[in-house]
């Protein structure tokens, strides 16, 4: 008998989103952006496995969660590459005086 059922994963996943939706808006520095998108990313991993565990059909929900955080990974190496660059050119790191595509 299971307690916990696929309810809880979802509900858990939707408040993940939530927080991440929240996050990426109301945020002006870009460290806090990139972190609601991770949240973002890790609640979409979390329904992949939820879905794949009472699907029981096979393991392709724990392979995407899987891409999904290696995803994250890169995202993350990249964004602090860009954060790193940004900063000693201006300075600061608001998003709100980034405004120009050429630096």
């Amino acid at each position: 008998m299971e307690i916990i059922g696929i309810q809880s994963y979802l509900i858990i996943s939707l408040i993940m989103f939530s927080a991440g939706i929240f996050t990426t808006v109301s945020r002006q520095n870009i460290i806090g952006i990139f972190m609601g998108i991770e949240l973002i990313l890790n609640s979409a991993a979390l329904n992949f496995a939820a879905f794949s565990r009472f699907s029981a059909i096979n393991l392709e929900g724990q392979a995407f969660s899987i891409f999904i955080i290696v995803l994250a990974a890169a995202e993350a190496a990249i964004a602090l590459a860009l954060l790193l660059s940004i900063y000693r050119r201006h300075k600061e790191i608001n998003a709100e005086h980034l405004n120009k595509l050429r630096f």
